[in-house]
């Protein structure tokens, strides 16, 4: 392989290239259902109930693939454990090209898509970050996550500008072959460990021994989530992470461009809208990993989570006027994945740095649920009462919630027994 003649810590930022780059795909690959609303439920004719199923199913697949994705990395090796997941993304997306009924949809979009990107996802961040950095983890693991910003900054108004007379098979076509171009470039650059090239952990001295990693496979998995539920503190992340997830990527990410199309405002233009959030997320995000190097993560959440519920209570109260849509794009963008690193950081500090990828995992599980009932429970809102404002009303009313758990973590805890 090529990335074996390399050798030095420098190489931790071209296995960060890479992860960054797969991240952005599975970010595209995540948000097209959001985009495909309107135009598969005008080819179709499938209610938005249905439609939003299968993207709830895919948003919690999500989530539950992604402690033993992080599992399989310690056990399998992150390359196979990537291509895998890349495989599936592919597979999915090129796949519904052949769709003819609802149930095609959910299998397709939602349950292979959700596996394959939870493998392709911000536990493989976390993974990455851990084994290959010793110092800058807060800022390295906000760049990752700001990945799943620049995907949709990057991809969305493609992906909306290519649905605008109602076709929705160029956005398969689009998310599959980007899946696919990655397949070979992660074959071939993407290393094991630092160990395996020769060098150590960036900011780590020569010689250093590599941290410890265990094997077990899905055995590891489940034995990591019996273990952290014993702690009070897995529940208060994995809380407000459920919450982090009702908030975003079921909510907004999901519905904003049909809540925006219900007054008025074309897919195009709103798709435009959630790139605007996605730049300035991926400000706010790096920002926010930088800031977890240096300060409480705690209080970091509490600010976070507070922000954010009061920008979607705000968001009705707008009008959708375009400064009002502007000024939440901003509000809203800084704040949208900036709780990733200090909820990361608050696992390693308590769950020790071998399991907390596995635990973060199970983190984003909890992340995903969340999202997949917002994903589902407003599109049901909307079929029921014609709007999305109660929806909306309700997840700002989490979001508080959420910063009020947030001051109730412990500062530190005594890292339990593996």
């Amino acid at each position: 392989m090529l990335h074996r003649r390399a050798a030095g810590q420098g190489y931790a930022f071209v296995v960060i290239a890479i992860t960054f780059a797969a991240l952005l795909v599975a970010a595209a690959l995540r948000s097209a259902p959001g985009v495909l609303i309107l135009p598969i439920e005008s080819r179709f004719g499938w209610d938005r109930a249905t439609i939003s199923f299968a993207a709830a199913t895919g948003i919690f697949l999500y989530g539950l693939t992604g402690p033993f994705a992080a599992a399989l990395m310690q056990s399998l090796g992150i390359r196979r454990t990537m291509i895998g997941g890349l495989v599936l993304m592919t597979g999915s997306s090129l796949g519904s090209l052949w769709m003819t009924q609802s149930w095609h949809y959910v299998l397709s979009w939602g349950v292979v898509s959700g596996i394959g990107s939870g493998v392709i996802a911000p536990v493989l961040g976390a993974t990455i970050v851990n084994r290959w950095f010793a110092a800058r983890r807060g800022l390295m693991m906000g760049l990752l996550t700001a990945s799943t910003a620049t995907g949709a900054l990057l991809f969305l108004p493609v992906m909306a500008w290519l649905t605008r007379n109602g076709a929705w098979s160029p956005v398969a076509l689009l998310v599959g072959l980007g899946a696919a171009a990655l397949i070979p470039l992660v074959w071939l650059l993407m290393p094991e460990s630092p160990a395996a090239i020769g060098a150590t952990r960036h900011g780590e001295p020569r010689g250093t021994p590599p941290p410890a990693t265990t094997q077990g496979g899905a055995a590891l998995a489940i034995r990591a989530l019996l273990e952290g539920a014993r702690s009070p503190m897995f529940w208060l992340l994995f809380g407000t992470f459920f919450i982090c997830g009702l908030t975003t990527n079921g909510l907004v990410g999901t519905h904003l461009i049909a809540y925006c199309g219900d007054n008025g405002i074309a897919p195009v233009a709103a798709a435009g809208l959630l790139s605007l959030m996605g730049l300035f997320d991926l400000i706010g995000t790096t920002v926010s990993g930088w800031l977890t190097d240096r300060y409480d993560p705690r209080r970091l959440l509490f600010i976070y989570y507070g922000l954010r519920g009061m920008s979607l209570i705000a968001l009705p109260a707008l009008d959708f006027a375009p400064a009002g849509l502007l000024l939440f794009a901003a509000f809203y963008g800084l704040d949208w994945v900036a709780t990733v690193p200090p909820t990361l950081a608050l696992a390693n500090r308590h769950f020790g740095e071998a399991r907390a990828p596995i635990i973060f995992g199970w983190l984003l599980t909890g992340h995903q649920l969340g999202a997949a009932a917002a994903a589902f429970g407003a599109g049901l809102i909307r079929e029921q009462t014609g709007s999305y404002l109660l929806a909306f009303a309700i997840a700002g009313g989490f979001g508080l919630l959420a910063a009020l758990m947030a001051l109730t973590i412990a500062r530190k805890a005594p890292i339990p027994a593996a």
